[in-house]
């Protein structure tokens, strides 16, 4: 997605409000106690009889969902026993994700012919994988509302397969109490700056940064989309990439990248690679590291821990040019999908316009889930979605935000560049041999 394409979007989306990828990378669940967890919940157990004008039909069908977002799945059973209510309709729901591979997941349930009704597509790349089995969504009565910028992931040959989940950003979370101990009075934009900042903290016996680097999208995915998305032209590149006309070996941006990577190493809290993504986020509320790389997905954790707890967003930056690196990554991290095969799409269909549209709906998506809305009807107020979401608004009105890029990557190259990476942290393998292998992987997996 285009940098400038994308700050449309989001300028119509939050001009006057507040603001904002693991597909591949779910984003985990603020109740797991390691970085995998796999959930199934039901709403079948409310007894309450169907709303009036329910048709009987209805209110014998039971809806399987099958998603990745696990940091909602609590809150997502609460909102299916809703629906009960006013539909008499039954949605089971199973989540899988938070370092779990949703796609591997995905692609099982498919095999063994227990086929979700609504499932998760990461757009792009994946939706080309998936077409064949999701519905055409272009006539719902939601397309309206969305950006024509948000539907670009899941619109293949003029037809939208997917209902955009919300809008996020991330960059480095900081705890903004500990920055202002440690002296810290400019926010550092360059790696100069930013390194500046990582020693004033750990003079002042703060850990500059927690790294959660046992989770293969932390580290794989969202990390190295900073140099994807800092290409002169992030979708020729990755075209190259995946055609084996360029090689990163010899690539300017991910050769400054890479210092960016042993930054946060040299000023790690410890055992890095062994901290999953609940642990990351227990330890970065609790105060005990000053910066994590996350985004506003992690608010309801945060707040669960510490809800006064004030964070900002800071750049992610691979070298000392200010215009290039004073941004933060925004984009849609999945979309809501129906099975084309499903006897129940029509009902499934109805549930997606329900959530979006329908007062229930609306105020899930802002007060339980915390979502940044991918539809311009769904308004709400900054104080709902906390402080990492006004500090995202800030970036998106100065037009300071790049896309997420990782999904235009070949299946599977995500989980693959978690492994090389976290062999490159443990010092395992040298800078070259890590972009050896990156070049490698793309070219088979582009193959496939």
């Amino acid at each position: 997605m285009k940098k400038k394409s994308f700050l449309s979007l989001m300028l119509v989306l939050m001009i006057s409000i507040l603001a904002a990828c693991g597909g591949g990378g779910g984003m985990p669940n603020p109740n797991a106690t390691t970085g995998t967890d796999t959930k199934t919940d039901t709403a079948t157990d409310t007894k309450t009889e169907p709303a009036t004008g329910t048709d009987a039909a209805s209110s014998n069908v039971t809806l399987k969902m099958f998603q990745f977002k696990v940091e909602i799945a609590d809150a997502m059973e609460k909102l299916l026993a809703e629906y009960k209510k006013e539909t008499g309709v039954n949605i089971t729901i199973e989540t899988v994700g938070g370092g779990a591979d949703y796609g591997a997941a995905l692609k099982a349930k498919f095999a063994s012919g227990d086929e979700p009704d609504i499932f998760n597509n990461g757009g792009y790349n994946e939706a080309q994988l998936w077409k064949d089995r999701m519905e055409d969504l272009s006539d719902q009565p939601w397309v309206a509302d969305l950006s024509d910028n948000v539907k670009d992931p899941m619109t293949m040959d003029g037809k939208l397969y997917g209902l955009p989940m919300n809008i996020e950003g991330y960059g480095f979370l900081y705890n903004k109490a500990l920055f202002e101990k440690a002296g810290i009075t400019e926010l550092p934009t360059t790696l100069t700056e930013l390194r500046a900042a990582a020693q004033k903290l750990k003079d002042a016996g703060i850990t500059p940064f927690e790294n959660g680097y046992q989770e293969w999208w932390v580290i794989g995915q969202h990390l190295v989309n900073d140099a994807y998305a800092k290409q002169d032209d992030p979708d020729k590149f990755i075209a190259d990439w995946r055609e084996g006309k360029t090689s990163v070996t010899d690539n300017k941006i991910f050769n400054e990248w890479i210092n960016l990577v042993d930054l946060t190493m040299e000023f790690s809290n410890d055992r890095p690679l062994t901290t999953d993504y609940n642990t990351q986020m227990t330890e970065f509320a609790s105060g005990m590291a000053a910066m994590t790389q996350q985004g506003n997905w992690t608010q309801v954790q945060i707040d669960g821990i510490d809800p006064e707890l004030q964070v900002g967003v800071l750049p992610m930056p691979i070298n000392d040019d200010e215009k290039l690196n004073d941004n933060i990554f925004v984009g849609v991290p999945n979309n809501w999908v129906v099975n084309k095969n499903s006897p129940n799409k029509e009902e499934a269909k109805k549930f997606l316009n329900w959530m979006v549209t329908s007062e229930t709906g609306k105020k899930y998506t802002v007060d339980e889930f915390k979502f940044i809305p991918a539809l311009k009807s769904i308004t709400y107020e900054p104080e709902q979605l906390g402080t990492i979401a006004a500090s995202i608004q800030e970036y998106v009105q100065a037009d300071k935000t790049l896309g997420w890029q990782w999904p235009k990557l070949p299946d599977g190259t995500n989980q693959e560049f978690g492994a090389l990476m976290q062999a490159y942290v443990a010092k395992k393998i040298t800078k070259e041999e890590l972009f050896k292998q990156m070049d490698e992987t793309v070219l088979k997996l582009a193959k496939k």
